[in-house]
């Protein structure tokens, strides 16, 4: 029977709330880039409406998940990586900021709404993110975040 202080359950614990958060803004900004793509091809007008939705919700989500991180980077101090973490932070509000000009641009009514700059931002918007995520995973690599050691 496992107990409350088993090293399963410590884990779970320990898991940062902002790492559970982040991937839904990029799961959002990528689908938006999608159905940019999907509007510039078939001019439809509900593919921007979904463009505008997915905006919405990845930035909502994406802020919280930042207040998280804030939250997280303040209370646990073991596991800053003091260098890397402002550059880490500094893309997460690029992003995030170029997905609110984003949003602004999605918010214009017709084909100009999307095309060109809505699709540009986006494109932006997602190319950065995945940069941003290598960048993370090769941290999370090198630095052992979130890792514990088993003897």
């Amino acid at each position: 029977m496992m107990s409350l202080n088993s090293v399963s359950t410590r884990t779970a614990v320990a898991t940062p709330v902002h790492s559970i958060l982040a991937p839904f803004p990029v799961v959002c900004f990528t689908l938006a880039l999608l159905t940019d793509i999907a509007y510039w091809q078939t001019a439809h007008l509900m593919w921007q409406n979904f463009s505008a939705w997915l905006l919405f919700a990845g930035l909502v989500v994406g802020v919280v998940a930042g207040l998280a991180g804030v939250v997280e980077f303040l209370v646990r101090r073991r596991r800053r990586t003091p260098g890397m973490v402002w550059l880490h932070v500094a893309g997460y509000l690029l992003v995030l900021a170029l997905a609110l000009v984003n949003s602004f641009v999605h918010a214009a009514d017709g084909w100009t709404a999307v095309v060109p700059y809505g699709l540009i931002l986006s494109a932006v918007t997602v190319v950065l993110t995945f940069l941003l995520a290598t960048f993370g995973r090769v941290r999370l690599y090198r630095t052992y975040v979130g890792v514990e050691y088993y003897e």
